[in-house]
């Protein structure tokens, strides 16, 4: 649940250009100190698992299929409800599908990861360490993804001058909605949930099993981080969405820790949030 690349494509005040700066200066950084990124990745190891190579598949075929499931359920109940309300069933039903699938990953890495959830990548004690290097990696992805995102727009543009970057549904709830609840929930899952399942699901399940199988960590980064892009519904973000997806597998396999790219994701979804939000304001 990536949203709101539409909101940045146009800063224009020293607040907008300062983060975008630092974030051009660390990039800078690290192409200088890996050699254009040829030797980033040259001491990272793959985490050593037992899954088959269809598991990770069977995973989001169940997030998928409980989420559906789970949200048509609450979709039901809301009949004849006010708009707001119906939408706060179904998603909040929904949430219990991505819970679950929380819950079943955990149990999937338990068993098939040499040394459990911490081989897996999840060690609660660098927790400080890990959201320190989740902000200056951000930082430095996040002009390359405005970057992809204003291309994207000024080539789509070139065939369609109407062309507009359409808003982000959730995004439309969290500007519009009369509803304090509905609001507070949609955060509550762009922030929390989703970044939550899909870095648990995407880096942490497909991109161990594409390196484990393939050996390469460039080659697996890539093709989870293609896999990510395309199940959001924007196909406009797809571009933008391949950039921001390359940082969160690189910051993996750099640290092997999985909360690195959960904090990317994290606050990448909650800084859009908040510039549409501000945005709403100033319209």
């Amino acid at each position: 649940m990536s949203q709101g690349l539409e909101q940045q494509t146009a800063p224009a005040t020293a607040a907008d250009l300062i983060p975008i700066a630092l974030g051009v200066a660390l990039f800078a950084w690290w192409l200088l100190s890996t050699s254009l990124g040829r030797k980033a990745l040259v001491d990272s190891k793959p985490r050593r698992n037992s899954m088959v190579f269809l598991m990770p598949f069977l995973v989001f075929f169940l997030w998928l299929l409980s989420t559906y499931t789970l949200g048509a359920f609450g979709g039901l109940l809301a009949g004849g409800l006010e708009d707001w309300k119906a939408m706060f069933l179904t998603s909040l039903f929904s949430t219990g599908g991505s819970l679950g699938t929380v819950v079943f990953v955990l149990i999937v890495a338990k068993v098939s990861f040499a040394r459990g959830l911490k081989g897996f990548g999840l060690h609660f004690r660098t927790i400080p360490k890990d959201l320190v290097h989740a902000f200056l990696t951000l930082a430095a992805v996040w002009p390359l993804v405005m970057a992809m995102m204003s291309l994207t727009i000024l080539v789509m543009k070139h065939f369609d001058q109407s062309f507009e970057v359409p808003q982000h549904e959730a995004l439309e709830v969290i500007t519009e909605s009369p509803s304090v609840a509905l609001q507070v929930l949609i955060v509550a899952l762009a922030v929390l949930v989703a970044p939550l399942v899909e870095e648990l699901m995407f880096r942490g399940l497909f991109q161990s099993m594409i390196r484990s199988y393939l050996g390469r960590p460039w080659v697996a980064i890539a093709i989870t981080s293609a896999l990510f892009a395309t199940i959001h519904t924007n196909q406009e973000h797809w571009p933008a969405l391949f950039i921001l997806a390359l940082g969160l597998g690189y910051s993996y396999e750099k640290s092997n820790s999985l909360l690195r790219p959960i904090f990317m994701h994290a606050m990448f979804n909650g800084i859009t949030i908040i510039a549409a939000l501000v945005e709403s304001q100033r319209a």
